[in-house]
């Protein structure tokens, strides 16, 4: 009996919802409100990684969850990018948000996340001829094969050299 009187149509839901402004961009552009969502989200981030999304030094996706990053955190993983000249994958920057979130991204933490080796920027063995490769010795580490590879040509030609000394 108390609710007599009271009118119900405050707080009722109206039939058609209020179109969002991401919503209407999305239609107009031919993006998902999603993709609009995280457009707005780069402005975020500190001018001098913007700079590196506009430059596609860093990729979109990664930047995306960078933005979440305090400023004093990006300008520090924007310090530790420089030092390993290397930018965040999509993994490593959902793994720094994840510690911002739950309060844990300290510097260090920044800089272990961003010394990870990465598989698209593993180096690539530098010869792909059989023949070669099998001859380099599983010791030589990755990236210093083409040294080996050199020494063993020099030491070889002064090996020919000396023997055609030898034969005058």
């Amino acid at each position: 009996m108390d609710r007599q009187g009271q009118r119900v149509d405050l707080t009722s839901t109206p039939v058609v919802s209020k179109s969002r402004s991401n919503e209407e961009l999305a239609d107009k552009v031919g993006e998902s409100r999603e993709q609009i969502r995280r457009f707005i989200r780069l402005t975020e981030l500190v001018p001098e990684i913007l700079q590196m999304v506009d430059e596609r030094q860093i990729a979109f996706r990664p930047a995306v969850e960078i933005s979440y990053l305090s400023e004093e955190q990006q300008y520090t993983l924007l310090e530790a990018m420089g030092y390993n000249d290397a930018t965040p994958s999509l993994a490593q920057a959902i793994k720094m948000k994840k510690f911002m979130q739950e309060g844990k991204l300290t510097d260090e933490v920044i800089q272990s996340i961003m010394q990870e080796d990465k598989p698209n920027q593993k180096e690539k063995p530098a010869f792909k001829d059989e023949r070669i490769t099998k001859l380099i010795p599983k010791s030589i580490p990755r990236g210093q094969e083409t040294d080996f590879v050199v020494k063993a040509l020099e030491f070889y030609n002064r090996h020919l050299q000396r023997n055609k000394a030898h034969e005058r």
